[in-house]
């Protein structure tokens, strides 16, 4: 067993961004952190799956091949492994997410 506080982990990006709380062997997850103006980037995954899951915030949006979704805390998004997604926070608020990645591939990412 693994036990983790996310307050005692930090963002990638110091105040925002990734912040993972399981790596491997299985799966990736954690939270991310949206600061106002920030986006995930245009991205998919060869063979991963990646599911979001909006704890706070409200009116970002969800990119996911060409179309768009509205966020609000409560909604989640599962993006199959190809489909090309991004998370654009254009609000004056942040927005957070948990999200999980699975099968553990590390360098499945591809930007596009």
């Amino acid at each position: 067993m693994q036990v983790v506080r996310e307050p005692d982990q930090a963002y990638r990006g110091g105040t925002s961004g990734v912040k993972y709380l399981f790596r491997g062997p299985r799966i990736d997850w954690g939270v991310i952190l949206f600061a106002p103006g920030e986006q995930l980037g245009r991205h998919l995954h060869k063979e991963v799956e990646e599911t979001f899951y909006f704890v706070e915030g409200a009116g970002g949006r969800f990119l996911l091949n060409d179309k768009e979704y509205p966020i609000a805390a409560g909604t989640a998004f599962r993006v199959e492994p190809g489909e090309v997604h991004n998370i654009v926070n254009d609000t004056p608020a942040p927005l957070k997410a948990v999200f999980m990645k699975s099968p553990y591939l590390p360098k499945d990412k591809v930007d596009v």
